[in-house]
């Protein structure tokens, strides 16, 4: 089976691959051929040929095919050091499984070529607090070694350590973790790390120069370019302007908006037509977004005591993070403004404020219970107005569009980012994008974080304004640069 197996991987010939299994005389099991195949392609894809002088290897383990799953090796190879080079890693992200994955919880980062290799990681650089690039961390620490350094903000590692709870079995008891802000500086090994403050949707994202021998690596993280706001992190946009006179190898960049023209919406603007919908609101308002979109939380929370109105927080990880924010000072509110979800009926319905999880369509989220009436305190009732204050990752299409056909079933009135600008995503649009090529001036771009078709519209855009295709480079997952 092996025999055959290889053969077909390497591309052999009908002929060829007939003749080996009759050698073989072995009786098939096309799903282990199957798998034997995936692992060979892989393993050609991330066993580069051995270099015999001084090299750097850049080798994204994740989101360059897939909204997700975000990884990436920066390696460099030093064939005269005692150590023999050092390794670095940028986030540990996990992928959410899309609707013909039944079954699948998440998808996580092959790490094959790590294992061998590990002694020679020097750190864990992670750029923000989101699943998709932290996700995989309580399952690849303990294979890699607890004792790794985990570098990030410290609203990104209260979050890590918080979700490190619940895989106390799992995982490893405690982590490694060290708090930078975007004025340190580090060395791990040959590479120095220097932080530069980008605009997300979640305080505390970085995005990390990356010095090493051959020249400066910039990698944005997931980023807009927001000079209107602070709102979701400020925008260290004179430190970016001063990359094109230190002079950047290469740039990594953020494409998961790659396809949508403009500039992406200030949190400035989505302010004021958040604060139109609370203050005439005639009846409950149930708004639904993402637990970690900590500024938009902070804005509809302030917006709600600005206009006499009570909250209800619901859903585990909403809790969790308000409280984290809360404590690191990210958000700030009367206690008092909160109230128990089993008081919410002695309040006129026109002033409550529902915060709830679940606007992908997730199964078990707040919104969906209530929809499908498993919810033990929340229905939807007459009057009741829903929003969804954040935009359909791809690949979930589909489940939002049954939670809000429920919705509408069951009488309540939704407002999405389509209909008001309600939403501002968190990654840069097509002329942002545009925008953060002329200031930093690289000699390659590496379009990162999305489909290929993403990557390849990026592409576009950078030759569009004059840059060379020969030097933009998009690869595959386990690929090696």
């Amino acid at each position: 089976m092996a025999e055959l197996a290889d053969a077909l991987a390497s591309g052999a010939s009908g002929r060829k691959a007939i003749q080996v299994q009759i050698l073989s005389g072995a009786r098939l099991n096309l799903i282990a051929i199957l798998k034997f195949m995936e692992q060979k392609n892989y393993q050609r894809k991330t066993q580069p040929k051995i270099i015999k002088k001084e090299c750097l290897r850049i080798i994204p383990l994740g989101g360059m095919e897939e909204v997700g799953r975000n990884m990436v090796i920066f390696e460099y190879q030093n064939p005269g050091s005692v150590r023999n080079g050092d390794i670095i890693i940028v986030d540990m992200g996990l992928q959410f499984p899309e609707e013909n994955m039944p079954g699948i919880d998440y998808i996580i980062p092959n790490i094959s070529y790590l294992l061998p290799r590990k002694n020679k990681i020097r750190g864990i650089i992670i750029t923000h607090a989101h699943f998709d690039h932290i996700g995989a961390i309580p399952h690849l620490i303990p294979q890699l070694g607890q004792n790794i350094p985990i570098y990030g903000t410290d609203i990104t590692g209260a979050i890590i350590a918080k979700r490190q709870e619940d895989f106390q079995k799992q995982s490893v008891q405690n982590l490694n973790l060290k708090i930078v802000n975007n004025n340190s500086e580090l060395e791990l090994g040959i590479f120095h790390i220097e932080f530069f403050g980008v605009s997300h949707n979640i305080p505390g994202s970085l995005g990390i120069i990356i010095k090493t021998p051959l020249g400066i690596i910039v990698h944005t993280g997931d980023y807009k370019l927001d000079l209107k706001s602070d709102i979701s992190g400020k925008t260290d946009i004179e430190k970016i302007r001063e990359f094109d006179k230190r002079g950047v190898l290469a740039l990594m960049s953020d494409s998961t908006n790659a396809r949508e023209p403009g500039y992406q919406f200030s949190e400035k603007e989505i302010k004021k037509e958040l604060e139109d919908i609370i203050k005439n609101a005639k009846g409950r308002l149930i708004i639904g977004t993402f637990a970690s979109l900590l500024g938009r939380l902070n804005q509809i929370i302030a917006l709600a005591e600005k206009h006499k109105k009570k909250l209800v927080i619901d859903g585990r990880s909403m809790k969790t993070n308000i409280e984290i924010g809360r404590r690191l000072g990210y958000i700030k509110y009367n206690p008092k403004s909160i109230i128990p979800i089993q008081e919410i009926h002695k309040y006129p319905p026109e002033k409550i404020i529902i915060l709830a999880t679940g606007a992908q369509g997730e199964g078990k989220a707040v919104l969906m219970r209530i929809v499908n009436r498993e919810h033990k305190y929340l229905r939807i009732e007459p009057g009741d107005t829903v929003i969804f204050s954040s935009s359909v990752i791809p690949g979930n299409e589909r489940s939002v569009q049954n939670l809000t056909d429920k919705l509408y079933r069951d009488g309540a009135e939704v407002i999405n980012y389509r209909m008001l600008d309600i939403h501002a995503g968190g990654h840069a649009k097509q002329e942002d994008l545009k925008e953060m090529i002329k200031l930093t001036k690289p000699k390659y771009l590496i379009p990162i974080e999305g489909n290929h078709s993403f990557l390849k519209m990026h592409a576009k855009l950078a030759m569009e304004d004059g840059f060379a295709s020969d030097n933009i480079l998009i690869a595959d997952n386990g690929q090696v640069i």
